[in-house]
């Protein structure tokens, strides 16, 4: 059964009480009325055990430890996975963010953040709460062989599990381009969805391999990246990749684009 957006079990991660009710204000306005707040993470941590929520909605700076670290604590635990989580920060370091986006977080809002941007992150959401409503409809599509490649164990884990929600799941990893390159040496796939910023030889660099010296030059490529620079995703572009997917990863936005390269 659909979860809807006044179903939703929300928890407030968030040391200002002030903040709280004006994020709790924002999802009461949305009809979206479960909704608990804790200061720390590891009143979080504690209050997950007795029942986990849909969403956790959370500050970056908390007294105990950071945001980012809240949500790698559980994504490390097997069982706090399908936890959507919504870092709200006024964070900007694009490497403070880049290990929040690399875990799987479903957005970032920024602090203030504007009622649509919180309307659209609560949609992601759901999207991932409700695989069935993006899951590739077509028969074709079962056996798809896709080529994860991205050096974030973390990373791999969370698009892995938004491919499954496709019914996308015969799926090899690698860490870098270059274990790729020995992979797609032995390996044909379907479909290459890699993230940019790689040790070694990054996504570029692959895309420019897979284009130039692979034998399979025409499969297509999704490059899957928090990059905003323009001059190296032209770059990018340039190299023959099929198209380019930010982070975070959303299942609709991938949906379409998996089915229009397949198609």
């Amino acid at each position: 059964m659909d979860i809807n957006l006044n179903d939703l079990a929300v928890l407030i991660v968030e040391p200002s009480g002030t903040q709280q009710r004006i994020i709790e204000r924002e999802l009461n306005s949305l009809n979206i009325d479960k909704v608990d707040c804790v200061t720390t993470a590891q009143e979080a941590l504690d209050y997950i055990k007795s029942g986990a929520p849909d969403l956790i909605l959370s500050a970056y700076y908390l007294s105990d430890m950071t945001g980012s670290e809240l949500l790698h604590t559980l994504r490390e635990g097997e069982t706090n996975q399908a936890i959507c989580f919504v870092l709200v920060s006024s964070v900007t370091d694009i490497r403070q963010l880049d290990a929040v986006r690399q875990a799987g977080v479903v957005a970032i809002l920024p602090k203030p953040f504007a009622a649509n941007d919180l309307e659209l992150a609560l949609r992601t959401t759901l999207s991932h709460l409700n695989p069935e409503d993006v899951e590739l409809n077509s028969n074709d599509l079962d056996d798809l062989r896709i080529l994860l490649v991205d050096d974030s164990k973390l990373a791999r884990k969370h698009i892995k599990r938004t491919l499954a929600s496709m019914g996308l799941e015969n799926v090899t990893e690698a860490e870098d381009g270059r274990e790729a390159v020995g992979i797609l040496d032995n390996t044909l796939f379907d479909l290459i969805i890699t993230d940019y910023n790689m040790p070694e030889m990054d996504g570029r660099e692959l895309s420019a391999y897979i284009r130039e010296q692979s034998s399979q030059s025409s499969v297509p490529i999704l490059m899957v990246t928090s990059e905003h620079d323009s001059s190296r995703l032209a770059a990018v572009q340039q190299a023959g990749v099929s198209a380019i997917c930010d982070k975070p990863f959303e299942p609709e936005n991938v949906r379409q684009l998996i089915a229009q390269m397949i198609n």
